[in-house]
């Protein structure tokens, strides 16, 4: 059976609900200091944010919007056990219940030569996660992100102009691409990820053509190395039944996104404390500013989820859908004691 190479997946995510004060408070209870928080408000219709230790407190990004990085009173602190919000209604409005999804990478950035761009990287290779700051030139540039394997997924955003979320994974191909901020399917254009004569990003590289995402500027690139045990980024093909698509991920999950690949949907977001039982009903949408929805969508196992929804955002028969998934516990650790399910 197989081991998994995190035994406690919270030392490196974890997803903390709280409520709004409105006035300065720290969000304890994330389990380390966390390099990226992406939060949201549930109960509201407003922005997603996303605050990472390599731009800084307070420098906002904006999932379901192509706006530019701001400065605004959200996330004004990394703390070693969670992090400080401030008078940002997006981030804490008073008596609104919100989310947050945290990862922790490698804290302080170092300066990286391994591309022909210099980048600035906080990279945690055990948990396969980077958070990487860079100067784009226009044409194809090579990037390096610190990791030491090769990305499963990397997200890409201008921070200093107007720009899509440019969103790439190993199992759609490296010559196809997603916006994270619209409902729109894979787009095919190798410039994103592969245009240096088709080659697929590598254990210590990416490649990108900067004028097919947006004129020379600053970006920030998440990537993701898949890990056993902890992290699955992969593809399934919906059935169309309330007896659904079964997907193997190794690992209880706690987090899981979702995005239909070969038509217009949303992308779907599920986690284990919003829902702590099955049948997981509800959910928020990283492309949406809409507050959280109910629909019976399926279950968290032991070793992955499982579709209980004919619904076309997530099972129509024949569709083809991305998926992301984060893990709440390994299906077997390397003390040899096997997942329990929900």
């Amino acid at each position: 059976m197989s081991y998994a190479t995190i035994n406690k997946a919270t030392d490196n995510f974890n997803t903390v609900l709280y409520t709004g004060t409105g006035s300065t408070q720290s969000i304890t209870g994330v389990g380390f200091q966390p390099d990226m928080v992406w939060g949201k408000i549930r109960n509201d219709t407003r922005k997603h944010n996303i605050y990472d230790s390599v731009r800084g407190t307070s420098k906002r990004i904006v999932p379901n919007d192509t706006a530019a990085e701001s400065t605004v009173a959200g996330v004004t602190a990394f703390n070693s056990d969670g992090f400080s919000v401030g008078t940002e209604t997006d981030m804490n409005q008073n008596t609104n219940t919100f989310a947050s999804w945290n990862w922790k990478a490698g804290g302080t950035a170092s300066s990286n030569t391994d591309g022909s761009i210099t980048s600035s990287v906080s990279a945690n290779a055990t948990s396969g996660f980077s958070i990487v700051s860079y100067t784009a030139t226009s044409g194809t540039s090579s990037i390096g992100h610190g990791l030491g394997t090769t990305p499963s997924c990397i997200i890409l955003k201008t921070l200093d102009q107007t720009g899509g979320w440019v969103t790439g994974f190993s199992k759609l191909g490296w010559d196809k691409y997603l916006s994270l901020q619209t409902t729109s399917a894979s787009t095919t254009d190798d410039r994103m990820f592969s245009p240096s004569g088709g080659t697929d990003p590598t254990s210590n590289l990416f490649w990108s053509n900067q004028s097919a995402i947006a004129s020379a500027g600053t970006m920030i690139a998440y990537c993701f190395a898949e890990k056993q045990g902890y992290s699955k980024f992969g593809k399934y093909t919906g059935n169309g039944s309330t007896d659904g698509t079964f997907v193997y991920t190794g690992f209880k999950p706690a987090f899981v996104m979702v995005k239909r690949t070969d038509n217009t949907h949303n992308w779907y977001m599920w986690d284990n404390k919003i829902n702590p039982e099955n049948v997981i009903d509800k959910y928020l949408q990283a492309n949406s500013s809409n507050a959280e929805g109910t629909d019976t969508w399926g279950d968290f196992l032991s070793n992955g989820f499982k579709l209980r929804t004919i619904y076309s955002g997530g099972n129509l028969s024949g569709a083809d859908y991305i998926y992301m998934a984060f893990a709440e516990a390994p299906l077997v650790g390397t003390n040899n004691v096997p997942c329990t399910a929900r």
